[in-house]
């Protein structure tokens, strides 16, 4: 059922860049797979969407470029992305359900019953929710962007999230060299500016250091 599913969006996906395309437009298209433990099930829906591409192009008689990747929303997808990042064009952390994984915790119950005596009583330095935690879900972030770039040099790798339009996390990005960030509209100014403001910091950082 759930491949059904994933065959119907993608040819409704792919059909509608075909025909844009052949009427002459210039759309881009980049297909991205939710909750992914497994090299081996990104493997086989890189390969369904590679046939649907395939055979939209020839139909529509135009050349398709269709990037395909994974959301990284599974502390299990992070340890083994080297694997992964084997069928991936790209990856994208998905990091408020990484947070919630790595924690063990709903982020409803955690803000509505107890999070803000965790906070209070300094359980927890600050809300992982809206920051990241560098220590858990950060090394995993990490742990994953390097290996999947060692597996896979041309991975463009970003994150995407509440997390995408913190300060905080954006400069923790630019640290480990993502290479983008993706936000909510509300909160699209605040991360340009976070984003000039870390590539600001992280140059004159590199140029003190020598």
């Amino acid at each position: 059922m759930v491949e059904h599913l994933y065959r119907m969006q993608t040819e409704a996906a792919v059909e509608a860049l075909a025909r844009r395309k052949a009427a002459g437009g210039d759309p881009h298209l980049e297909i991205m797979i939710p909750l992914v433990a497994t090299p081996e099930e990104l493997r086989r829906m890189r390969e369904m969407i590679a046939e649907i591409v395939a055979a939209e192009s020839e139909e529509q008689g135009v050349e398709l470029e269709v990037p395909i990747g994974t959301m990284i929303e599974l502390p299990r997808a992070a340890l083994v992305a080297g694997q992964i990042a084997r069928h991936a064009d790209f990856f994208s952390f998905g990091t408020n359900d990484l947070t919630q994984m790595t924690f063990g915790l709903s982020r409803d119950d955690a803000e509505r019953l107890f999070l803000h005596r965790y906070l209070e009583e300094d359980i927890l330095p600050f809300d992982p929710f809206q920051t990241i935690d560098r220590e858990g879900v950060g090394r995993l972030i990490q742990v994953a962007a390097r290996e999947g770039r060692e597996a896979n040099p041309d991975l463009v790798v970003g994150i995407c999230g509440e997390h995408g339009g913190d300060p905080k996390s954006i400069a923790f990005c630019r640290q480990v060299g993502l290479d983008y960030v993706s936000a909510s509209p509300p909160r699209v100014m605040v991360a340009r500016l976070a984003a000039a403001q870390a590539e600001i910091s992280g140059r004159e950082t590199t140029e003190v250091g020598g």
